[in-house]
């Protein structure tokens, strides 16, 4: 049998498939599984794709750990190549390990807490923080009303809290999780 350019393109096709040797071996005719085992090693052909189609590669899943953490300790997860043996053959793979790492808590010894003007929605300029305060269901509901920037709409603390960095933010979530 002899592996014409159709033939090698439709094998491929069929491999990227996620189609078995013996399935290829079917479609192709007169061909057996072997030889098409044989062909693909040959062309190089990347490693089997996962049945129904799909291009992507088989990764086991991600080992963890269900050890409870103390709020003052942050998680990251980072990648490690392993090498672990399948029946004669070693192979590679990529784990993703679970790290854990101290976090200090300082809290800010300078903070300022403003005491709110209780505005209500008519009351509101320009001017003055645009911060909710309370259950806009309830009648003690109010807004913060102290002296803000001309560019934004809070004042100086609350500011603070409303615009966080984004890695402050990712401190803060891994503290709480």
């Amino acid at each position: 049998m002899n592996w014409t350019d159709e033939r090698v393109e439709k094998l491929k096709k069929l491999w990227s498939e996620g189609l078995s040797a013996s399935q290829i071996a079917a479609q192709l005719g007169g061909v057996s599984r072997n030889a098409v085992i044989g062909k693909v090693h040959r062309l190089s052909l990347p490693g089997r794709a996962k049945a129904g189609g799909s291009t992507t590669t088989v990764r086991t899943p991600k080992r963890t750990t269900s050890a409870p953490r103390a709020p003052n300790y942050a998680s990251r997860i980072t990648t490690r190549t392993v090498t672990r043996q399948q029946g004669a053959t070693m192979l590679k793979e990529e784990i993703e390990i679970d790290t854990v790492e101290e976090v200090r808590f300082r809290p800010a010894a300078n903070v300022v807490v403003p005491i709110s003007r209780r505005l209500g929605l008519t009351e509101l300029t320009e001017r003055t923080c645009k911060w909710p305060v309370g259950d806009p269901l309830k009648d003690d509901f109010h807004f913060c009303g102290c002296e803000s920037p001309d560019s934004s709409p809070y004042c100086t603390y609350h500011q603070r809290m409303a615009y966080q960095p984004v890695n402050e933010r990712r401190k803060a979530a891994n503290r709480v999780a």
